[in-house]
């Protein structure tokens, strides 16, 4: 397939995905609880094609697939203006429900999104195996401990002090708390074991030890279907962390903002993720689906965050917030969310080239 194509065509495939169960999730929790649902979309605008249910719900295809929405009915305000007369279905509107009630259908979506995710990874771990770094030594620094020691690439690393290892994360723990330590290594070098003594050096940055070699080839280890359950949900969690993390080096300055990317950049990394095979893809959605999240769970007025924000003063303050701090928060809200998406928008361009090709129209 031509490379235009696979990228819009993968790129609807990732967005299209994440946002049906992120969407799926309020709709969910929404029936679960007792609201009825007026409208199911996925994209905006103008329908392409629509359909309603034995329910009353709409469910439609907008035309812009940038996201999408579950209209509930009564999700207004309770002091909005009243429903038009025949529409009202009482007992089944959004703003009846009880704030537990109404926390459970917001969360409902990141929720989703995090679950997504989790069986994503599991599913990868089940069938095609959890990647793992092999003890293989690929290279070995000039000088560096591994090299005194008489270490060579190609060697396997299978033991270190009498403790059998067998990843390349076991190696570094066991190595990094040894510095200026000498730390028997048990190598396989062909069909022969061969027994070295090597002292690891002290890393300048943070004084862990260091033997100066490189890992090999990332190998795959499959997984029955509960330890591939088990271990997507603690990759989900750990990925989470590591999301969390990021955003917060960026708040602190450590990190720069330029890493932040919008659409266009998940269009340009799902063309090249798809080339790469299901598997790349798989795992690109469900890497996604854990940024949606987390994004959709910042305390920002509009998204999800928010609005729990505004359902935990309630619980609070026994009342709602008034309408005018409401509208006050939502109007702060979607400054900040317009700035983030020229941000974004601004990074995208200057990733892809456009901004130095202009540039150098202009010069």
């Amino acid at each position: 397939m031509p490379d235009p194509f696979r990228t819009i065509l993968a790129f609807l495939v990732v967005l299209g995905v994440l946002i049906f169960v992120h969407e799926l999730g309020h709709y969910l929790a929404a029936r679960w609880r007792g609201v009825h649902v007026e409208r199911f979309s996925i994209g905006f605008g103008r329908a392409i094609a629509s359909w309603h249910d034995r329910r009353g719900c709409e469910w439609r295809i907008g035309w812009m697939p940038l996201g999408g929405y579950v209209k509930m009915h009564g999700m207004e305000h309770a002091g909005d203006a009243a429903p038009e007369p025949g529409t009202y279905r009482p007992g089944e509107a959004f703003h009846e429900k009880s704030v537990g009630d109404r926390a459970i259908v917001v969360f409902a979506g990141p929720a989703f999104n995090f679950l997504l995710a989790a069986v994503l990874f599991a599913l990868v771990f089940a069938t095609y195996g959890r990647p793992m770094g092999s003890t293989a030594v690929q290279t070995v620094v000039a000088g560096s401990a591994a090299e005194r020691a008489g270490i060579l690439p190609g060697d396997r690393i299978i033991g270190l002090d009498g403790e059998p290892v067998a990843r390349f994360e076991e190696l570094q723990r066991h190595i990094q708390s040894r510095a200026n330590q000498p730390v028997e290594v048990l190598l396989r070098r062909g069909e022969a074991e061969v027994k070295v003594i090597a002292t690891p050096a002290v890393r300048p940055d943070d004084g862990r030890g260091m033997l100066g070699i490189t890992g090999g080839a990332i190998e795959r280890e499959r997984l029955d279907p509960v330890s591939a359950v088990v271990a997507g949900t603690w990759h989900m969690v750990s990925v989470s962390g590591q999301t969390l993390q990021g955003v917060w080096q960026m708040i602190s300055g450590a990190r720069g903002a330029e890493e932040i990317g919008g659409p266009l950049r998940i269009a340009q990394l799902s063309g090249e993720v798809a080339e790469m095979g299901v598997v790349s893809l798989i795992t690109f959605i469900a890497l996604l689906s854990v940024n949606l999240a987390l994004i959709n769970l910042f305390p920002i007025p509009i998204l999800d965050g928010g609005h729990l924000v505004f359902y935990a003063a309630e619980a609070i303050r026994g009342r709602p917030l008034t309408a005018q701090a409401q509208e006050y928060a939502f109007r702060g809200g979607f400054a900040l969310l317009v700035t983030l998406m020229l941000l974004a928008t601004w990074n995208d361009l200057t990733q892809l080239g456009i901004v130095r090709w202009v540039a150098s129209l202009v010069g």
